[in-house]
């Protein structure tokens, strides 16, 4: 996931892109054509808000930002290709994303619409939903968010919830765990559907939504009801609302409104569409407010008339789309400067009138600061007011700006054509290289972004724009750098670690003695538990920097930053520094005596073998498959405690086996240290007396660290078959790698049922098998059976009974 360009790398920066190209020159050494691309997400709240503490304008402080965090970037040794960068902010990105909201509005998904809408009266601007977390306050500022009603730009997203939805149970999606349930909970069983209604309200016609679980109702309905508080009833005066009329588009036909709120309505609507007829609840309704309705004497097909008005709604284009009544669409609507403006321009005659493609970009007026004050577009006459492209009457732009999310939700798709002129990106350029295969951030962008994104990536299908529908295949989930923060247990205030003592097992405040509560938190300033990356990469290197965040615990783990690890790490790069010295020394001593037998030295290089093999396969797990890169590395530490176990200077000298295992373990870390594994490489190469021939396929060499193969087992070494029955371990065979890579899962079966240890476990009928392969490094066999019933209670104690008169 690109950054947003705050100025400063932090410690969740160095872990995220630290991951990133580990894994991305990992899959550079197995030949993989890799494109590991770098942007920035530069438009928002934080940049404006910054600014004006500053007295600057926004695009000033962005574009500074971005050079700072840049050099910080290229300083962390990462491997990004800087030829497809892209910013947000500028023209040429963001014409394309007005482009694409001009598609949106062609198409009927993006419409503007008076709403109670969250707002943030400390950033001044309007928040989505998702936006507002469970206890009403602001996701960026920490608000406590207001109520205001506002005319606002929506983007229909609930018109895909069902194929969002749905699309959340493909096997296509690797790794996304609970990422599934939290976007499922958040768009919700999608068991009704939706049609547009219109209604007039004096010289205007006013659309709304109404919902329903049950389809025909929109056949048989008789009349709607509407709560007090929906926002068009708020409009009309009291007098007018005694009679109200909609028109009905699946029927042709006109229905009665009544006001009122003695209603059960469906979570998140306050519209209700009534069928006497049909639902006796609906007839005591009717009743309830003094209407006279008929029973049916028709026979009903429900099945049918379901059908029917999901058909006509569909043909007519007022919605006929399933969706849960508690989603809502995406409102897009931002009254702030600095963003993406909308390309609309509103004219008395002609309504909201799309921007000519041919007139894109609509860019943002470049001004200073003090021009602006408001930090809205509203005061900007110059800009704002335009003529109509259809009439060519005066007019006036819009001065919303779209909210950044919508800059996201498509960037993925540019990095593969970033410097097209004439569309957002060539769909030639996308095969075979969409969707992203691995794509890293935050949890906390589970139900923002990654949904916007879904639905973008879904909705630019539907144009024939791109191969596939989803836009990301593997999802990698980084836990947070936590910092360990001293407050005090009185009042609760954050103090510096060195305001704070450890005396037995309690810690104190030097100064007055006051009991403090030391916990693992998020970094902050705030909190005084930050780590400068600065002072690592000044300190240590880029490479140490690189190994102290991927080395400790897994990616999707929270890393508790100590520098308490850091000895450990500076201790096994000594180690393989020295290694290379011993290994450089020995073979360029000829005089060393052989104090080995030939059996003594075949011992030995056959423990080298079988721990290179184990150790490639195991770490070549991780690294591709699991991505617990800290597991793939803790491997490798493995493999250098083999080479530095009190091995014979004469083996050293002469085997080939620690040849290519020296090899071999420098390859593999090479992807998290790029830099100390090159300069070992390099001394690696110099040594004579080499005993590798030079096509052999482990070394070549005439290249570098990163123009070599990843290795890969010997085609004799037993890798590891396990079999799992219900959950639990019952066999691990050892297979031939060549044997066990072309094994078929029916062969793998017929294999592990021969075993007695397996069949033996086997007491219930199998109703299923899942079988991983994971080529070169091992396979798992996972065999479900048929749970047994229990018997019922009564059942058991009759048999107990018996059993007992026996």
């Amino acid at each position: 996931m690109f950054p947003y360009p705050s100025g400063n790398l932090h410690m969740g920066h160095v872990r995220v892109y630290s991951i990133s190209d580990t894994i991305a020159r990992f899959h550079a050494l197995n030949g993989e054509d890799v494109i590991h691309p770098i942007g920035w997400d530069a438009f928002g709240l934080p940049a404006e808000n910054a600014a004006i503490e500053r007295n600057i304008a926004p695009h000033k402080w962005t574009n500074a930002n971005i050079n700072s965090m840049k050099q910080q970037l290229l300083q962390l040794g990462l491997n990004f290709d800087w030829s497809r960068e892209i910013s947000t902010c500028e023209p040429q990105y963001y014409k394309w994303t007005q482009y694409i909201f001009l598609k949106l509005f062609e198409k009927g998904m993006v419409y503007q619409s008076k709403a109670k809408v969250n707002w943030d009266p400390v950033d001044k601007t309007v928040l989505a939903d998702e936006q507002v977390d469970d206890s009403g306050h602001s996701w960026r500022s920490g608000a406590k968010v207001e109520s205001k009603i506002l005319t606002q730009w929506f983007i229909k997203t609930t018109k895909y919830a069902k194929k969002l939805y749905d699309g959340l149970n493909s096997e296509y999606l690797e790794n996304w765990k609970d990422i599934i349930n939290l976007q499922k909970h958040w768009i919700g069983e999608c068991d009704g559907i939706v049609v547009s209604f219109t209604m007039k309200v004096g010289n205007k016609v006013k659309q709304f939504d109404v919902w329903t679980h049950e389809p025909y109702r929109f056949i048989h309905g008789k009349f709607l009801t509407m709560s007090k508080n929906n926002i068009i009833i708020q409009e009309i005066p009291i007098e007018d609302t005694g009679h109200l009329l909609c028109y009905n588009p699946i029927t042709n036909t006109e229905l009665p409104i009544y006001i009122t709120d003695e209603v059960n309505y469906p979570i998140g609507r306050d519209v209700y569409i009534a069928s006497p007829a049909t639902n006796q609840d609906d007839l005591k309704l009717a009743k309830s407010l003094n209407i006279s309705v008929s029973k049916s004497d028709k026979v009903i097909d429900f099945e049918s008339d379901n059908h029917k008005v999901i058909s006509i709604a569909n043909n007519k284009n007022v919605g006929g789309y399933f969706v849960n009544s508690k989603l809502k669409d995406w409102l897009i609507s931002r009254q702030r400067y600095w963003g993406t403006p909308i390309p609309i321009i509103h004219c008395d005659n002609c309504g909201a009138v799309p921007v000519p493609y041919t007139e894109l970009p609509v860019k943002l007026p470049c001004i200073e600061f003090s021009e602006y004050g408001s930090q809205t577009l509203t005061k900007l006459n110059d800009w704002v007011n335009c003529k109509c492209p259809k009439c060519h009457s005066d007019a006036k732009r819009e001065t919303d700006t779209m909210d950044t999310f919508v800059d996201s939700s498509w960037y993925y798709y540019r990095f593969l054509d970033p410097q097209n002129e004439i569309k957002p990106f060539d769909k030639e350029k996308l095969c075979n290289k969409v969707p992203v295969n691995i794509y890293i951030g935050g949890k906390e962008h589970a139900v923002l972004h990654l949904y916007y994104a879904r639905f973008m990536s879904y909705f630019l299908h539907s144009l024939g724009w791109t191969p596939t529908e989803e836009p990301f295949k593997k999802l990698l989930v980084q836990g947070m750098v936590m910092g360990q923060s001293y407050k005090l247990k009185s009042s609760g205030k954050y103090l510096p670690p060195e305001s704070v003592e450890k005396i037995g097992k309690e810690y104190k405040e030097k100064k007055s003695g006051e009991p403090v509560i030391v916990q693992w938190e998020k970094m902050s300033k705030s909190k005084y538990n930050g780590e400068n990356p600065e002072r690592l990469l000044s300190k240590y290197g880029c490479d140490t920097t690189r190994l102290l965040i991927l080395a400790d615990v897994p990616p999707a783990t929270n890393r508790n930053w100590s520098d308490a690890t850091l000895p450990g790490v500076l201790n096994w790069q000594h180690r393989l520094w020295i290694t290379i010295r011993d290994f450089l020394n020995y073979r360029n001593n000829t005089s060393l005596e052989n104090n080995l037998s030939d059996e003594e030295f075949m011992k030995l290089e056959s423990k080298i073998w079988e721990s290179k093999n184990y150790f490639i396969a195991t770490s070549t797990y991780h690294f591709k498959h699991t991505q617990k890169l800290s597991v793939g590395i803790s491997r490798l530490q493995g493999l250098t405690n083999t080479l530095r176990n009190n091995l014979p200077c004469e083996l050293i000298s002469k085997s080939q086996e620690f040849e290519k295992a020296l090899a071999c373990l420098i390859i593999m870390l090479a992807p998290v240290m790029p830099h100390f594994c090159s300069e070992l490489w390099a001394g690696f190469l110099s040594a004579p007396n080499r005993k590798s021939a030079t096509t052999n396929n482990v070394i070549n060499w005439n290249k570098n660290v990163f123009e070599q193969k990843w290795p890969k087992v010997d085609d004799s070494y037993k890798l590891s078959f396990l079999c799992k029955v219900d959950g639990a371990d019952r066999c691990d065979l050892k297979i031939r790698a060549t044997e066990l890579d072309n094994l078929s899962q029916e062969q793998a079966l017929r294999m592990m049922l021969n075993q007695e240890s397996v069949s033996n476990r086997i007491k219930n009928e199998i109703s299923r098998t899942k079988y991983e392969l994971y080529p070169g490094c091992r396979a798992i066999l996972h065999i479900f059976t048929k749970k047994q019933q229990k018997k019922p209670k009564n059942e058991t104690k009759e048999l107990a009974a018996n059993i007992q008169a026996n």
